[in-house]
């Protein structure tokens, strides 16, 4: 049995699975974050969640690294901590210097700060060899979009303009003229403070926009060595934006393609030193040139793709993390589930409104091949999407035969489409 520091987390759905691992491997961990209420308001009333059944709960700054170190050093003397996790992208580069400092298993600080910020990956790949977007770094000044816009100038539109260090799609989005990148860098430059209290750095990613369907390779990095699971497939939508609206496991590839990005990763995975102590997401587009490295995330997939993942091979990369996180060789041994593919679609609001009618998740839920349904609560005000933060819910469902699995939760999705009523 080992005892973990978990340092902050996100509130969705790897809040709930990074404990659940925890527990089922025989574990026990100490939570320690700077805000418990954020995790408060995270759980239903009356319910409390996963993260506050740790053995204990510590606040302390972690969003200051300096006087974070010496806290945790105190805390491992007295408590003797076997790893150090967390499963929130803002504080990945932490968990990593805290690792380095108890001298606890893990990748190196500076992987995982580079890959934590999307401008310094792209930096490392170009450096690397790799083939990528053409791109620009721009440090916006006191004129938002002016910068940006003479950059823009040597690369040509259309283009995709991006924040170098926030997640779920937020503020990434596609422009097609001067006009729309000063708008967008507007936008940015109007969230100075991410969801976490943390400053963020005044500089813009603009990137040749990519043609293609894109994938994202799920690994497993241990002691040298990357494991690679499998590959996801994607869809997005709500243009100009790239909001997420569905995945399916394994993503229907042919044998050539399939082996192109995954070589195309493991290839990024060590230009950016990532081979020790981790559990990678990777987004590749497979252009018509070729695979293009979209980003690196060192931390398992979101948007519950590690529950695709576990139903169809029975990999749970949750407690890979943890294994990994100790120090420990994790099961990635692919099993007989039942199921050839699985698939989730969310609902993604399109209006402003609120919520007065929707589907039945009990009724769905009798349906055999469905895994999973979340529907909103009628009376919910809603915003229409700008990034994969504002999804009302979701379906999955899988499928025994083949990759039939999107194409059913598609069709399931839209029953409940047709059924709830935004006014």
């Amino acid at each position: 049995m080992g005892h973990l520091l978990v340092v902050e987390s996100w509130v969705g759905s790897m809040s709930r699975l990074l404990p659940k691992a925890l527990r089922e491997g025989g574990h026990e961990f100490t939570f320690l974050t700077r805000d418990l209420s954020h995790y408060l308001r995270a759980a239903p009333e009356g319910v409390r969640h996963p993260l506050l059944g740790a053995r204990n709960v510590i606040t302390a700054d972690t969003n200051d690294i300096d006087t974070l170190l010496p806290v945790v050093e105190r805390l491992h003397a007295a408590l003797a901590f076997d790893g150090v996790i967390s499963s929130c992208d803002y504080y990945l580069p932490t968990v990593a210097a805290v690792a380095a400092r108890l001298g606890l298993p893990g990748p190196g600080a500076d992987a995982v700060a580079h890959a934590c910020r999307k401008d310094l990956t792209r930096r490392i790949l170009e450096d690397a060899g790799l083939p990528g977007p053409r791109f620009a770094v721009v440090e916006s000044d006191d004129e938002p979009g002016a910068a940006e816009v003479r950059a823009a100038r040597g690369l040509g539109f259309p283009l995709v303009v991006k924040p170098v260090d926030l997640c779920a799609g937020m503020y990434v989005r596609r422009v097609d003229d001067e006009a729309e990148l000063v708008a967008a860098c507007r936008a940015l430059a109007d969230f100075p403070v991410n969801a976490r209290g943390q400053h963020r750095p005044r500089l813009v990613l603009l990137e040749e926009l990519l043609d293609g369907p894109e994938v994202s390779v799920e690994t497993v990095s241990s002691r040298g060595r990357i494991s690679v699971v499998g590959v996801t497939d994607k869809s997005v939508a709500g243009a100009p934006a790239f909001i997420e609206t569905g995945h399916m496991f394994p993503a229907p590839l042919t044998p050539t393609e399939r082996t192109a990005v995954q070589e195309t990763t493991v290839a990024a995975l060590k230009a950016l030193e990532l081979t020790d102590g981790v559990v990678a997401h990777t987004e590749i587009k497979l252009t018509s040139a070729g695979p293009r490295v979209v980003e690196v995330n060192p931390r398992p997939a979101g948007n519950r793709i590690t529950e695709l993942v576990r139903h169809v091979t029975g990999v749970d990369l949750a407690a890979a993390a943890v294994d990994v996180a100790l120090g420990r060789e994790p099961d990635l041994a692919v099993r007989d589930t039942g199921l050839r593919s699985a698939a989730i679609g969310f609902l993604v609001p399109e209006a402003d409104g609120t919520l007065t009618a929707v589907g039945d998740d009990e009724q769905l839920l009798q349906e055999d091949d469905v895994l999973e349904v979340l529907l909103p609560e009628p009376g919910r005000a809603v915003s229409a999407a700008g990034s994969n933060n504002e999804y009302l819910g979701h379906v999955m469902a899988g499928d025994p035969a083949g990759p039939g699995a999107r194409e059913r939760v598609e069709a399931l999705l839209a029953d409940v489409r047709d059924r709830m009523v935004i006014r």
